[in-house]
């Protein structure tokens, strides 16, 4: 269920199957009332069954004695109100539009179903929502989760994909292509219902990378241990950034304007080095010349084993897997994307609106 129009369709859904059915029994109880105790042929009690709920008018197929007619009345009073009951909803459902309704559900879901290598959102409350609003800056695919209507009726309206469901249940990351997907941001109000939600991504895909929201530090910690890749306080870090703003405000403002928005003039990107298609893999920063013929600059380089070496020399090696960390404007992030990957189809994500 996505919205209350999809509820009440899938509930006038089942109303149409029950009054099909409904009418499917009278049907069959008015039949084999004329085969076996009117003693009728099964093609006369058919026959007969059919016109009586159809209340066409036609005669009696067969003389009938008063407890037959008896019958034939209850039989047309059930088919009128089954027929009545049918009519009625089916009447709803086109002056609603339900019908279309059913359509754009098939058509998420189907939509949903071709999801690949996309991004997860768990929880559209305040934080989430200005996730999304970064997501959709940068062109990043991504899908919504979160529990309540209203939450998903507003994602739907902002022109995001959402589903409503438990995202600490199995079943609903499934549902969303969690084995696909590359990443999932669990941004749920409850530190609990975060960590289970990380349990689960990291079980039903243990490659994804899951970052976490916390409360406390004691939450920091437990999810950590429950394998999500960051964590993030919104009260510690939110400080932290506060103190940051008072003591060094333009450092805050130039990191700031590298981070986020759509109308930076530099990005902070990170680009890895992948040996079948990185052709300077083994070279130094200096043999490299990055820096010289893309202009952006080489901030950081973490190891494929974890080592995060700041400030890199011209003598630094580029090793295979290495994940470089740069600077610069929208031309020249895409162009080191070109020298670093010319061979490898599924490029690293580069700012929006340099393809």
């Amino acid at each position: 269920m996505l919205s209350t129009l999809e509820q009440k369709y899938r509930r006038l859904r089942k109303e149409l199957i029950a009054g099909a059915i409904a009418l499917f029994v009278v049907a069959l109880i008015g039949t084999l009332w004329y085969r076996l105790v009117e003693g009728w042929s099964w093609s006369d009690a058919a026959y007969m069954t059919v016109i009586t709920l159809a209340t066409v008018g036609y005669g009696e197929t067969n003389p009938l004695g008063d407890r037959g007619r008896i019958f034939t009345i209850s039989l047309i009073l059930m088919g009128v109100v089954s027929i009545g009951y049918i009519v009625n909803r089916f009447t709803e459902a086109v002056i609603q539009g339900y019908f279309q309704e059913g359509i754009r559900l098939r058509q998420r879901k189907r939509l949903v179903d071709t999801l690949t290598e996309h991004y997860i959102l768990c929880g559209f409350g305040r934080t989430g929502r200005q996730i999304a609003l970064e997501f959709k800056a940068e062109g990043i695919l991504f899908i919504a989760i979160d529990s309540e209507v209203d939450q998903i009726e507003e994602a739907l309206q902002m022109g995001y994909m959402a589903v409503q469901g438990d995202a600490t249940l199995d079943d609903t990351l499934l549902k969303v292509g969690i084995e696909r997907a590359i990443c999932l941001v669990a941004a749920l109000p409850s530190d609990a219902e975060n960590l289970y939600t990380v349990l689960s991504a990291k079980t039903l895909n243990p490659k994804i990378r899951a970052i976490a929201r916390a409360s406390t530090e004691e939450a920091v910690k437990k999810l950590q241990r429950a394998g999500a890749d960051a964590v993030v306080s919104p009260y510690i870090t939110g400080g932290r950034r506060m103190a940051a703003a008072a003591l060094r405000p333009q450092v805050m403002d130039f990191v700031d304007g590298i981070l986020t928005g759509t109308d930076r003039a530099f990005y902070l990107e990170e680009v890895l080095i992948e040996p079948q298609a990185c052709p300077i893999v083994g070279q130094t920063l200096r043999e490299a010349k990055l820096r010289s013929q893309t202009g952006a600059l080489v901030l950081a380089i973490r190891r494929a084993e974890g080592t995060l070496i700041a400030g890199p020399t011209g003598d630094t090696p580029l090793l295979p897997g290495d994940l470089l960390i740069c600077m610069g404007t929208a031309e020249q992030i895409r162009e080191l994307n070109r020298i670093l990957s010319p061979l490898y189809s599924k490029r690293p994500r580069t700012p929006k609106g340099i393809i």
